[in-house]
């Protein structure tokens, strides 16, 4: 018996050794490649370490909340609660395009496959009502979002086939997708108390306080007026490097304005210590106020390095009027950016093109190379030469508002749909007119809107523009209830999961995601797993280039612009770092000038 057992024993040994995929425990992980910090890294790179500490951050922010659950599909969330209140297993360092060190875990295990990945949490991480965190509250968190949260938490969590926990600070978790991005998907997971959660229905919006790990606890919440955080005196984290120099107020702030102009007003009274500006007019002509002029508040414009934010007007195309690309295609013609850049906004802008522009993940410029076309696959056959060779370029008109050359090719596509002009304006076969509903939630936006909308009824359009409330756009947005609206896709240099949530075509029919046209092309499905699947960075950016040819050859959003920055204006008592991340502006990293 003792014989055979060692034979047993020794043959074990042997395949663990022999296994290709055997982890090992690292401080870290990064999507591609290897972490950029050792693993005895003093704090982030964009940080003062030695930051003051105390005082009060406020923040004026617009539209309102009915909820303080970031993680559900019901209701419109407070500001700042994922980030202050929750904490992941791994934390991320935004000056990398996606690598992530240890935080409510000390380490990572991953098979080279990364079928297989184990988190060892610390044995001094805790929930702020005391109780530590255990292997039994990361497994209730993903069960839960995975359950009963957002689509995008049930697109990744759902790959899991197996949990293991062999001890409170040990989880294992196991896939068969072989998702390559996943282990991180679940490294940045937040992390929900069970115990908290026992009797409570978290499907369902609430307005009571409700506990994290994180450095702060909520302490006021007044509906759709403010919420503020309170830092925690024993938050467990502080001396962590990866929590060095963040978190230096004692109190941070969110109060609620109705619109961009009450909240700019707040802000130049006082009441809000920072702001980013979001209108260039504002932000050329209205910061001449004395404490400008004083020096009291400070001006400054702060460079991206990700890809600029994708906005636009959205077709949804569940809508019969937009299935039509060469409708989408006319309709793109029509909108004036030169006349809109000139006349509102102080020509600050450049107009954006496709959902990564800006950065070497762009297909603006870029012929389809070998990689690429085998991503594509048929599709490829589909796409028009000048998509394949990079030569599209978004139209250019001559900036009156009125352009007819430009407007004449968007009537001549037109009429290719179906769509001629008559007497009662643009109508098909069937003398159905062609009118449809712009929904927007803001003054800014409407402005835009009403721009569009004069230069579709030249050409015999009827756009209405649709004002609504904050909480009324969400829950329509939420359910795919309009016929176009404005939005914005923000996508780092690591794209991954969540352009599931974004582009996937489960989104056109599953409520909650952000797939607001309703895009549901095998094509772009297959780039997307592509991207998840790529093992080396050549591959990676093949596969989002190709998703970004997919999506721009669509014509799913008239491309509206980006500043090429942040226009940021702080009060001088408000310091912050000399460095900032690879996104711009980062408040966690401020701290009050004593």
């Amino acid at each position: 018996m003792t014989t055979i057992r060692s034979l047993a024993l020794f043959a074990s040994a042997v395949l663990v050794l022999a296994s290709p995929s055997r982890a090992e425990p690292k401080h870290g992980i990064a999507m591609h490649g290897e972490p950029a910090l050792p693993a005895d890294f003093a704090h982030l790179p964009y940080v003062n370490p030695e930051a003051p500490k105390g005082g009060q951050l406020r923040q004026a922010v617009t539209g309102s909340f009915d909820s303080v659950n970031p993680f559900i599909v019901k209701g419109s969330s407070a500001t700042g609660v994922r980030a202050y209140v929750f904490e992941s297993l791994l934390g991320r360092n935004w000056a990398e395009p996606f690598s992530l060190y240890g935080l409510l875990a000390e380490s990572i295990d991953v098979s080279d496959d990364r079928q297989t990945f184990t988190f060892r949490l610390r044995p001094e991480a805790k929930f702020s009502d005391g109780t530590p965190v255990t292997a039994e509250d990361v497994e209730f968190s993903l069960e839960t979002l995975r359950d009963k949260g957002r689509p995008n938490f049930r697109n990744s969590y759902s790959k899991i086939t197996k949990v293991e926990t062999p001890d409170p600070r040990t989880i294992t978790f196991r896939q068969d997708s072989g998702d390559r991005e996943l282990p991180l998907i679940i490294g940045v997971m937040p992390i929900l108390s069970k115990a908290f959660w026992q009797g409570k229905d978290f499907a369902q919006t609430t307005l009571d306080p409700i506990i994290g790990s994180g450095p702060y606890v909520m302490k006021a919440v007044k509906a759709g007026e403010s919420i503020v955080y309170a830092k925690d005196p024993d938050y467990w984290g502080k001396d962590l490097p990866l929590q060095k120099g963040m978190w230096n107020f004692d109190e941070v702030r969110f109060d609620y304005y109705r619109d961009a102009n009450a909240a700019f007003e707040a802000f130049k009274s006082g009441l809000a210590d920072i702001r980013i500006e979001a209108d260039p007019v504002r932000w050329n002509t209205g910061y001449d106020f004395p404490a400008v002029k004083e020096g009291r508040v400070m001006l400054e414009k702060i460079q991206q390095k990700t890809p600029a934010p994708a906005s636009g007007l959205v077709f949804n195309t569940r809508r019969k009027v937009f299935e039509d690309p060469r409708v989408r295609e006319a309709l793109t013609m029509a909108f004036d950016f030169e006349w809109a850049n000139a006349n509102l906004f102080a020509n600050a802008y450049r107009r954006t093109y496709g959902f990564y522009a800006g950065s070497e993940l762009s297909s603006e410029g870029r012929p389809v190379d070998a990689r690429e076309k085998q991503v594509l696959g048929d599709a490829f056959g589909r796409l028009r030469p000048d998509f394949v060779d990079g030569s599209y370029r978004l139209p250019v008109s001559d900036g009156s508002g009125r352009d007819r050359k430009v407007l004449r090719k968007a009537v001549a596509l037109l009429a290719e749909a179906g769509w001629t002009i008559g007497e009662n304006g643009l109508a098909n076969a069937q003398g159905q007119p062609f009118a449809f509903t712009i929904l927007v939630q803001n003054k800014d936006q409407e402005k835009i809107a009403l721009h569009y909308q004069r230069t579709l009824k030249a050409i015999g359009i009827r756009a209405e523009v649709r004002i609504v409330d904050s909480p009324q756009f969400t829950a329509l947005q939420t359910s795919y209830d309009y016929d176009m609206i404005p939005a914005i896709w923000y996508n780092s240099l690591s794209p991954g999961n969540e352009q599931v949530l974004y582009f996937g075509s489960e989104g056109r029919t599953v409520e909650g995601t952000r797939n607001y046209p309703g895009i549901a092309d095998p094509a772009v499905d297959a780039a997307i797993k592509a991207m998840l699947d790529a093992k080396t960075s050549e591959d990676f950016v093949a596969a989002v280039r190709a998703e970004d040819r997919l999506l721009v050859s669509g014509f799913y959003t008239v491309p509206l612009y980006d500043a090429g920055g942040q226009w940021v204006a702080r009060w001088s008592h408000i310091g912050r770092p000399d460095t900032q991340p690879l996104p711009g502006f980062e408040a966690t990293t401020l701290w009050r000038i004593p």
